[in-house]
């Protein structure tokens, strides 16, 4: 009986999937916004896939990320089973925050998605098309206020830039930052700022709604099924694409990296996450190993370009 009762086990045992780790996920924001619709998504797919049997996001919100990046610097390191998400925004409040922390504290495994701005303002809103706000912005940048993610990030940077190409002072611009989607949704749709600006899928149902009139796009040329002009379209010579990364922590063997990277390879070939890239609208970025590295290092002399161009970093 008692050999029946172990073979019994060991086939119980065998008979069930065979999960590869389970993993924790810092999004270093409030919920609400990319960074956590992102971390979430990542888990959602992961269990149904089967990549992991059990996957946990945990919210570190402040400073564009630093905070969460400092946080998970330090309390993960050596943890295979410990990921990041971070991305374009992170890299600008690096920055201009002057963070001790930075992407080289960590383990960069992939850049994920690319998402573009969209520029959206309150149904109630006077202006009716991105060319009366701009018009606004040339008499008196101070009063229009924008809604955005963290100071020193891309909907920060993209303000920035249409002043510039408006050909307005980008240190003139009354820019609020949010730590989270949620926070600044709420005030654009408030009417507490003139403006609101974010990645195109934080906006979409209410766009679809009515209850937030979207004026223009970041992208090159129009985006399928968004009824939106390019900023170019516009008359600015703007053009912007956020980016979203996940990283795992400092100090992994080379074998860890190389199991942590074989599991966001299945995620991001799988089924459920290509589903998950139609439904909120964003593009498939993947890059990974050595060319997102340096891919990586491109993107972060390019954002301290910007961003000492428009006034945020000396």
């Amino acid at each position: 009986m008692k050999k029946l009762f172990l073979a019994s086990l060991i086939a119980g045992a065998m008979s069930l999937p065979a999960f590869a780790a389970d993993y924790t996920i810092i999004a270093p924001a409030n919920p609400g916004g990319g960074w956590d619709q992102t971390a979430r998504s990542i888990q959602t797919v992961m269990q149904q896939e089967g990549i992991s049997g059990n996957v946990q996001v945990q919210n570190v919100p402040g400073a564009g990320g630093t905070i969460g990046l400092a946080q998970f610097a330090s309390q993960a390191a050596g943890n295979p089973n410990s990921l990041i998400v971070g991305g374009y925004v992170m890299v600008g409040a690096i920055l201009t925050n002057k963070s001790p922390v930075t992407l080289k504290d960590v383990t960069p495994i992939a850049r994920l998605t690319g998402e573009y701005e969209a520029i959206v303002v309150p149904a109630s809103s006077p202006f009716q098309t991105m060319g009366d706000l701009v018009e606004a912005l040339k008499k008196d940048p101070g009063s229009v206020s924008w809604g955005g993610g963290s100071a020193g990030g891309t909907d920060h940077i993209a303000v920035g830039l249409i002043a510039k190409a408006a050909g307005v002072d980008p240190t003139k611009i009354n820019y609020i930052a949010f730590s989270g989607g949620g926070e600044a949704l709420a005030a654009i749709l408030g009417s507490q700022v003139s403006a609101g600006i974010s990645g195109y899928g934080e906006f979409e149902s209410q766009v679809k709604s009515g209850t937030l009139r979207l004026l223009a796009v970041s992208s090159d040329e129009r985006i399928a099924g968004v009824d939106a002009p390019t900023l170019k379209e516009s008359g600015l010579d703007v053009s912007v694409q956020n980016w979203r990364m996940i990283a795992a922590a400092p100090g992994l063997s080379d074998e860890q990296k190389a199991a942590v990277s074989a599991d966001i390879e299945k995620l991001v070939k799988s089924a459920g996450w290509q589903e998950t890239l139609k439904t909120k609208g964003w593009a498939d970025t993947y890059l990974s190993g050595p060319a997102f590295d340096e891919q990586l290092a491109k993107d972060v002399a390019a954002t301290e370009t910007v961003l000492k161009d428009i006034g945020l970093v000396k």
